[in-house]
């Protein structure tokens, strides 16, 4: 029963710093300081990973209508939106660049940077750069200001600054994603949307790179664990999402900057001082 509760609060946490750019890996972190789950080490490896995918589930979810690609209600419209269609293969060029290198360097960035210093360090720099970036855009127009004026160049370049996310625990995707979206160009609000739909065939096969692993053998214990996690991280991004959504509407993301460096000096100061 404690192991479930464990599983409910690392739920919690996945589901609001998921979609917050305030760095999932780093408040997973920082929690299993505080809060361990009883299981092995391959398995907590594979679990901070794939409890994502009920995060995923909620974009999924929510945006269901601008992601879904086909028509099956009307047969006199064409069967496949060609809008959304090339959104997917927009998606998939921003994908690229974590593929690629992610894939191929995975254990070696784990085992260089996926450490306390680089994720508070992580947490600064991009929340810095959060500041300087809404400073510079405050009293200017977004190029671009909806998804279907994503050019495939754009969609790349965003994949790039994903790429930093990858390589660098801590800096978080949707951040890295969101910041190199608003630095050229794109607007709060199709930044967040591009990088929730860019969240689905990362997550996804980092996801089942991570079983993949880890192998196919689960305990009933690993499994409930895992489910719990999922399930709650699920039911409280559809929450964060939808607040986001209406958030940055009228606000902007200098105060996820803000947290970001409070939250850097503080994980820098607990294992400087523990």
């Amino acid at each position: 029963m404690l192991e479930i509760l464990k599983a409910i609060l690392f739920g919690i946490v996945e589901g609001i710093t998921e979609w917050l750019p305030v760095s999932s890996t780093g408040h997973m972190i920082l929690l299993n300081e505080f809060v361990t789950l009883d299981v092995s080490e391959e398995f907590w490896e594979m679990f901070l990973v794939v409890i994502q995918l009920g995060a995923i589930l909620a974009v999924v979810l929510l945006f269901w209508n601008k992601i879904f690609p086909f028509e099956l209600k009307d047969r006199r419209k064409p069967f496949i939106k060609k809008d959304i269609f090339i959104l997917w293969i927009k998606i998939v060029v921003a994908c690229i660049p974590a593929a690629v290198i992610g894939l191929a360097f995975d254990d070696v960035f784990d085992a260089l940077f996926y450490n306390p210093w680089c994720v508070a360090a992580a947490l600064i720099v991009f929340g810095i750069a959060f500041i300087i970036i809404e400073n510079r855009n405050k009293n200017m127009r977004p190029h671009i200001a909806s998804l279907g004026q994503i050019t495939y160049k754009t969609a790349l370049l965003i994949g790039v600054f994903q790429l930093i996310a990858a390589i660098f625990p801590g800096t978080s995707r949707s951040g890295a994603s969101i910041v190199g979206a608003l630095l050229i160009g794109v607007s709060r609000t199709v930044a967040a949307e591009f990088t929730f739909f860019l969240a689905i065939p990362v997550m996804l096969g980092a996801s089942l790179l991570k079983i993949v692993k880890f192998g196919f053998v689960f305990t009933g214990m690993e499994l409930t664990i895992l489910f719990v996690g999922m399930l709650v991280a699920f039911l409280v991004s559809v929450i964060v999402i939808r607040f986001l959504m209406g958030y940055i509407k009228k606000h902007d993301f200098k105060v996820f900057g803000w947290y970001r460096i409070v939250l850097g000096v503080i994980v820098l100061l607990y294992f400087v001082f523990s």
